[in-house]
Order: structure tokens, then sequence, then C-alpha cells
């Protein structure tokens, strides 16, 4: 338990500045979009918007500053680590609105995109972001493709060797001790085994997907690390995929590969984007999730034991738990196509726009004491996979995975606890996917 505390809270911390609504230099109109500056006044203008992102201070809480923000500017603009500039939605409702509104875009490439990778350049758009880079039909058309991996029977039929793979990687980590660092024994070998498995690609390679993946998701690395990383990451999927044409295989790169070709419609683009995504997936977004999810069952030990006495409450435990954690906050950025109009604010053409999910998950307008893990909530309304067209394709994906994870854990580890503060742990604030970097644990 943290100390001195509540279950589940932090300690109060010293304040960040505050979040300001800053409205200077800007004309008294309704939309309050037309900037009121000189050219050699626009600088200055664009150093006082505050940064963004926000770091949090607690693995238990989003920023503070989100209330904040719901509160007093819903709709704001801020300044990027890179220097651009972008519009922060806060609120789920505006978030929802403004995700489906059709004159928005998932182009990354677009100048005024608020993605906050560095892409390498002189490789086609194609090959650079696949199908999440894509809008309106052409989006939909490869999403369609790829669906059939997807579905929920599909997963179903997966879970029984997910089932193997956890329990072998539990037995693994047990048989070496009463201590561990559970991200690096478990919550980090399982999906990536499962990536690799699902992907045909070798298991042994994993550490070079991690490092590769993790420079890319870093924010402190440099433009040429992030463009190397990302580089060597396409060069390595070019060389499987070619494999795989020449030498079909089953798993999911070379069915993908055969029924794109049954059907006429084959895209190598749309192959490595798919194998890419799942890769970052399977080394970044489901072990941090894995690991904040213990966390936070370990940190409220009353809802731990209904679980426990209720197994039945596992799938409803995992929605809440990617509810409260919202661990990929900025994942869903786009780029305004046309002037559109959210509320009261109008958003520019061109300017790009982040629906913070975490905000959006801890809306009190939707969600009532939204600080509080609860379990038995209702949470069919959670962003943690997105909204829209571009909602996360393998979102069952991953709820199989961590419903497997959490319900084996903590039945076969019944005396697992925190072998730190929670308070202490590293956090992954120079990651662009939320987490901790250790999680030391004891039994």
């Amino acid at each position: 338990m943290l100390r001195n505390t509540p279950a589940g809270q932090c300690a109060r911390i010293p304040e960040q500045p505050t979040f300001e609504v800053l409205l200077i230099g800007f004309e008294e109109t309704a939309d309050m979009r037309v900037p009121h500056t000189t050219d050699s006044a626009a600088q200055s203008v664009h150093a006082e918007y505050p940064e963004f992102p926000i770091p949090r201070s607690c693995p238990m809480r989003v920023p503070e500053q989100y209330a904040q923000l719901r509160a007093e500017a819903p709709i704001s603009k801020v300044t990027l680590q890179h220097g651009s500039t972008a519009w922060l939605l806060t609120r789920q409702e505006d978030i929802r609105e403004f995700l489906v509104h059709p004159q928005v875009s998932t182009d990354r490439l677009h100048p005024g995109s608020p993605l906050q990778v560095r892409l390498p350049g002189g490789v086609p758009k194609e090959r650079l972001v696949g199908m999440v880079g894509m809008d309106g039909p052409e989006h939909l058309a490869r999403r369609r493709l790829v669906l059939p991996e997807f579905t929920v029977k599909r997963i179903r039929q997966m879970r029984p060797r997910v089932q193997e793979i956890v329990d072998a990687c539990l037995a693994s980590m047990l048989d070496a001790g009463r201590t561990a660092d559970l991200i690096e024994a478990f919550a980090a070998p399982v999906p990536s085994m499962i990536a690799c498995e699902l992907l045909g690609v070798p298991y042994a390679d994993s550490a070079f997907f991690l490092a590769k993946t993790a420079v890319i998701l870093s924010r402190n690395a440099t433009r040429e690390e992030q463009e190397g990383a990302y580089a060597e990451l396409l060069d390595y999927l070019e060389e499987v995929v070619s494999d795989k044409e020449r030498e079909p295989s089953d798993d999911l790169i070379g069915r993908l590969i055969g029924n794109l070709r049954e059907s006429g419609a084959y895209d190598r683009d749309l192959v490595l984007g798919m194998a890419r995504l799942l890769l970052v997936a399977g080394h970044e977004a489901t072990p941090n999730m894995i690991a904040l999810g213990t966390i936070g069952l370990l940190e409220h030990p009353d809802q731990l034991a209904q679980l426990r006495a209720d197994p039945g409450l596992v799938p409803q435990a995992v929605e809440e738990l990617l509810r409260y954690f919202s661990i990929s906050d900025q994942a869903t950025f786009r780029v305004a196509l046309s002037d559109i109009k959210i509320g009261d604010v109008t958003i520019p053409e061109g300017d790009g726009v982040i629906g913070l999910n975490a905000s959006a998950n801890w809306d009190s307008e939707f969600y009532e004491n939204p600080e509080v893990l609860d379990i038995h909530r209702d949470v069919g309304r959670h962003l943690a996979f997105g909204y829209g067209p571009h909602q996360c394709i393998g979102q069952n994906l991953v709820r199989m995975n961590l419903e497997v994870v959490f319900s084996t854990l903590f039945a076969r580890v019944p005396g697992l606890r925190l072998a730190l503060p929670a308070t202490e742990l590293p956090l992954k604030n120079d990651q662009i996917v939320y987490g901790v970097h250790e999680l030391p644990v004891t039994w």
C-alpha cells in the first residue's frame, strides 16, 4: 500500500505551474481562433502556450492538470516537445465528436500532424505508416482485409496457446526465487512471445524488437536515433515478408499474404504496417498494461480479493484497468482538413489535434468518481482503444491476453506484493506509451 495515503492514492506532491487559459493575443470572437499578432510577435505568443506532454507524478493517477483543463479550458493549445503546436481535447464528448468528423485525418505525414515520433525520409508513405495513416474508403478497404485475423472467433481459438505461454513464463519466474522484476520476468516476455508467434518471427529476436521499439517511442531519443531505429525495424520486417512471400506460412503474416493474393488485392505495405503495429504493441503497450494493472490491483486489496473470490469478474476488471490507466494517452492524434467547430472553439484547417484518452476516461461527466478503481464499474464507453473508424483493430487480442494474465497471475501467486512502495517506482514519463521501467515484486 502507498504509505500514509488511502488505497491507490499518491501522496500530495508540489503542484506544477498552473495550466493557464491563454486567450491573450486572440480576437474576441466566438470561435477564438484568429491570431491577433504580427509576424514579429508570433514567436513570443507561440512560446506562451503551455508545454505538452504533462508528466505523470504517480503510477496510480493521470496528471492532475487534466481535471483543471476539463473544467477551465477543455479545448486549448499547447507547444509540443519538438516545438510545433497542437490543440488538446480533454472532454470525452468533444473527443468522440472530433474523431468521427469527416474532415479529420490520421495522415502522419501531413505538416500539421502532431505525431511525436520522427519518421525516416526516403520511404514510401504506404510502407512508412501503413493503414493507420490512411483515411476514408482507402483505410476502410484495407481494414476489412485485415479484420478476419482479429475476430472474436479467431481470438478465442488463440486462447489455449496464450494460456500455455502465460503458464510457462510464470513457472519460470517462480522457479527462479521469491523476488523478481515482474516486467523482465513476466510482463514483457508473455506478450512478446505471443506477438512473435502470432506473426511468425523468432522470439530470439525479441531483444532487437524491444530495443528498437524503446527508441522509436522515446521522448529523449535524437532524431537520428529514432529515424535509424524505425528504418532498422522496417528493414527487418521487409526480410520477414519476403521470406513468407516465397514460402507461405501458417501465421498472421503468412495468412495475410495468402488472403490478399487470393482477393487480387495484395498490398505488401499493408502487411508490413500490420506487422510493425503488432510488434510495437507486443513489446511496449501490453507489457506496460500488465505491469500497471498488477500495481493497480495490489494497491487495491479489496478489489483484488473480490476478483479472486469471483474469477468471472476478470473481463470487467480488465476494462476498468484499461480505463483507469489509459497508457496510450496521445494515440488519438489527428489533423483538421477544414475548419472544425467543437463546442465554442473552431479548430483551423491544417492544425494538429490530440484527443487525450486518459482525460476522457477520467471525465466526471461520464464516470462517477473516475479517480476510484472499481472493477464493478460499467465502462463500456472508455476510449483506451480510441474511437471511430481507427479504433484499435487488435483490441480483442489485448483484452484476451490481459484476462489470461491477471486470472493466472493472482491465482498462482496468492502472496504477490510490491517490493517497493508504488511512489518509488520509476515512471515512463520519457516514453510515449506510459508505464513503469521496473516492477520489483516478492511473494
